[in-house]
């Protein structure tokens, strides 16, 4: 694949303000839930739910809403539990939590069936819930899944970083957060750092809630494993980049390999957001599988 190209990197508001749009509140599973809801261009369009990674927000799919938008495809994105703007979660967050959260988000929304896209934790999330009942994911495109048990100095960085940010919420150090999902420096927008400064320094924040998943003996017992790929009974995209945090190309391709129904993309210059840093290559590929698929 082609080579990742810098770009202008739209700030949300670019991107929705002449589509129709609203970004209100609902209640789901008894948490005051954000959600962006940017109407289809076609009655009864094809849904996509846009779930995102840990400690992560709506603002993750910047670049790609419109591209959607503009393929006539609905698109909802939400915050989890603890994330966001999402009411605080009071305990730590495992994945059954992310699960119940997002099928109470569904029912909430009137939304039988959807195609879910989701980066890291998001990606983890759709493969767990895919082939539980009731069946609601008619298709999975993820950027870079996670949940699986990896290197422990991979986790201790983030950790620390996430740690920082978190206790000392200044701009470098938020930054610095971000830079271990964004390969090129560059590529974090100062409206990034901001919207996520502002919800690290949110009265109540807790890191240790919305990165549970990361204590090793949780983590264990919540992690997503070869299995889990080879039981995903939709069609499924899963994109991969060359600077994966979790696992270099090969992984990438060897993982997509045990899905069933699984088409793979590689898009290089990015690291743990290929639909961020490779938007352009990212929108084409999920719009057409999308179509292909619809």
């Amino acid at each position: 694949m082609s080579g990742v190209t810098r770009a202008h990197l739209a700030t949300l508001w670019e991107e929705i303000a002449d589509l129709e749009h609203t970004l209100r509140y609902v209640d789901a599973g008894g948490y005051r839930t954000r959600v962006l809801d940017i109407a289809g261009a076609v009655p009864d369009a094809q849904t996509v739910v846009l779930a995102s990674g840990t400690s992560g927000h709506i603002e993750a799919w910047t670049q790609n809403v419109r591209a959607f938008a503009e393929a006539g495809v609905r698109v909802v994105g939400y915050d989890y539990p603890g994330h966001g703007y999402t009411s605080l979660a009071d305990h730590p967050l495992e994945i059954r939590d992310y699960e119940d959260h997002l099928l109470a988000l569904l029912d909430a929304l009137d939304l039988p069936a959807v195609q879910l896209p989701g980066v890291g934790r998001g990606g983890s999330l759709a493969l767990m819930c895919a082939p539980n009942p009731p069946a609601r994911l008619r298709r999975l495109l993820s950027p870079a899944p996670g949940g699986r048990v990896i290197g422990e100095p991979q986790l201790d960085r983030t950790q620390s970083v996430s740690a920082k940010a978190v206790s000392e919420p200044t701009f470098e150090n938020v930054k610095k957060r971000l830079q271990v999902v964004i390969h090129d420096p560059r590529n974090v927008t100062d409206e990034l750092v901001r919207v996520r400064r502002a919800i690290y320094a949110r009265d109540g924040f807790s890191m240790a809630n919305v990165s549970a998943l990361r204590e090793p003996e949780r983590r264990w017992r919540n992690r997503v494993t070869d299995d889990d790929f080879a039981a995903v009974p939709v069609p499924a995209l899963m994109v991969w980049t060359d600077n994966e945090p979790t696992g270099d190309e090969a992984e990438g391709a060897r993982l997509c390999g045990l899905i069933p129904d699984g088409e793979y993309l590689l898009v290089r210059g990015a690291a743990h957001w290929p639909q961020w840093e490779g938007a352009a290559e990212f929108n084409a590929a999920a719009v057409a599988f999308l179509q292909k698929h619809a």
